[in-house]
């Protein structure tokens, strides 16, 4: 039996419930509707439950997720996805650019070497409850988190309580990397490096789309871009490809996609934060697209700072580019205090999940951004000290070390700043199934960013 993961609509009809508490409409009614029919919670971690559902249930699930789609928002006016009343909420926009020198090729290459590297500690423990990630690192004496898991020396009980990510296991434990196996979180980037080549700065969210129809399989994709490429399949268009029936549209799927809008933008945060917001809107509204921008303009600021402890300057920065009474603003606003005050990480990251974890998915926009910003600035831009903390504060593990490795490697410089413990078992050797990337190296793709950053000038973007 198939069960396709993230479009099934009794399974989407939980989502969009939460979803709706979330975003400021009522949705007390039609939950009631739905559970007096006998439908079921969303699923808590897969993509689907286990088992079909009646022809009944999964029509009133259609019918009820396009009810709640016309529901009112009290949180409408604060939370806009419009870039022009984004813009207009936001009092200290950054100006534009003064055309500063773009980034060595080098601090391109530490970039994608820290995104791989963040994404790949944090793959073997992702969809694990944050107790069960602590007992992993313990039980192996990687207790504050300083290197890759491995599965030497757990013990078989424990494992069985919390074992390892099926998919991910087999390529990211410690004994078993050989290389950067492929992942989303890579992957999206590369496809905005063809995004680029193909459609330069002027790029739309229809290229978006088009490009995504052309080079990226069904198959990779996930929650809010899987219900997006359907709904391209049936023929709607952006932007109400990221709200047809789509739970998910606040979720962490357009952050992954926001770091080469930064690098190519380097020290103009504005610039970058609308190039990511024209590419989220085809999956994103509201939070979903401010994570996508604030990470955005994080990155390119960071691409021009002088030493890891800019990174307060950067979030600083990232802030003046989301509405500043969203949900996601005051979030990482509250994240970032945290983290200045708590000298144990384990202390903001248990303040963080009493805060977030019993309303939000561990997919959510919201929560996860705040405990990247809060990795970053208990860290001080350090690498190491920010992937361990992204990685260990739970949620969604490799989406969160990803972007925080990228950020800190920035910062850091040149490959040579990163440690040889977490770069050396990537054999500057890249897996992916976009284009002609496979087995890429790192290298290559810094010299092709840094390429795209030179080919085009900053200047005001167009609107979407």
């Amino acid at each position: 039996m198939l069960r396709l993961t993230w479009v099934q609509p009794e399974d989407l009809i939980g989502h969009e419930l939460r979803q709706a508490a979330l975003d400021g409409r009522e949705p007390s009614r039609i939950a009631a509707r739905w559970r007096a029919a006998g439908g079921r919670e969303a699923p808590l971690r897969a993509g689907a439950s286990p088992e079909p559902t009646s022809r009944y249930l999964r029509t009133l699930a259609e019918d009820l997720l396009d009810e709640l789609a016309d529901l009112p928002s009290r949180l409408a006016d604060l939370e806009p996805t419009d870039l022009a009343r984004i813009r207009a909420s936001c009092p200290s926009w950054p100006a534009p650019a003064s055309s500063p020198a773009a980034p060595a090729v080098s601090r391109y290459e530490a970039a994608w070497l820290g995104r791989a590297v963040g994404c790949l500690l944090g793959k073997p423990v992702e969809k694990l409850p944050l107790e069960g990630i602590r007992l992993l690192a313990a039980a192996t004496g990687n207790r504050p988190l300083n290197s890759y898991f491995t599965a030497k020396g757990v013990p078989p009980e424990l494992l069985a309580a919390h074992p390892w990510n099926r998919r991910s296991a087999p390529t990211s434990l410690a004994e078993n990397i050989d290389g950067m196996p492929e992942d989303d979180d890579l992957n999206y980037p590369l496809l905005d490096l063809l995004l680029l080549q193909r459609h330069g700065r002027a790029f739309t969210t229809t290229d978006v789309a088009r490009l995504w129809l052309d080079e990226l399989p069904a198959g990779r994709t996930f929650t809010a871009e899987r219900v997006a490429y359907r709904n391209l399949l049936l023929g709607i268009e952006p932007p109400y490809t990221a709200r047809h029936r789509n739970p998910f549209r606040e979720w962490i799927g357009a952050l992954i996609r926001a770091d080469v809008h930064g690098w190519t933008n380097p020290g103009d945060p504005g610039a970058a934060a609308e190039q990511a917001h024209r590419d989220a809107t085809l999956t994103h509204t509201a939070n979903g697209v401010y994570a996508a921008m604030f990470t955005a303009a994080v990155v390119a600021q960071a691409a021009v700072a002088t030493a890891p402890d800019d990174i307060h300057t950067c979030l600083r920065t990232g802030l003046t580019v989301i509405p500043p009474k969203s949900r996601l603003a005051e979030a990482v606003r509250h994240a970032v205090q945290l983290a200045r005050v708590h000298e144990d990480f384990d202390t903001v990251v248990d303040e963080l999940h009493t805060t977030h974890a019993d309303t939000h998915h561990w997919v959510h926009a919201v929560p996860n951004t705040a405990l990247i910003a809060a990795a970053l600035t208990h860290a001080d831009g350090d690498f190491t000290g920010s992937i361990c903390r992204a990685v260990s504060g739970g949620w969604d593990t490799d989406s969160n070390g990803a972007t925080a490795g990228s950020v800190a490697a920035l910062l850091a410089g040149t490959p040579a700043a990163l440690p040889d413990r977490w770069t050396t078992p990537l054999k500057n050797r890249l897996a992916t199934s976009v284009a002609d990337f496979n087995g890429t190296g790192f290298d290559a793709l810094a010299r092709l960013t840094h390429d795209l950053t030179h080919q085009h000038t900053p200047r005001e973007a167009p609107r979407p």
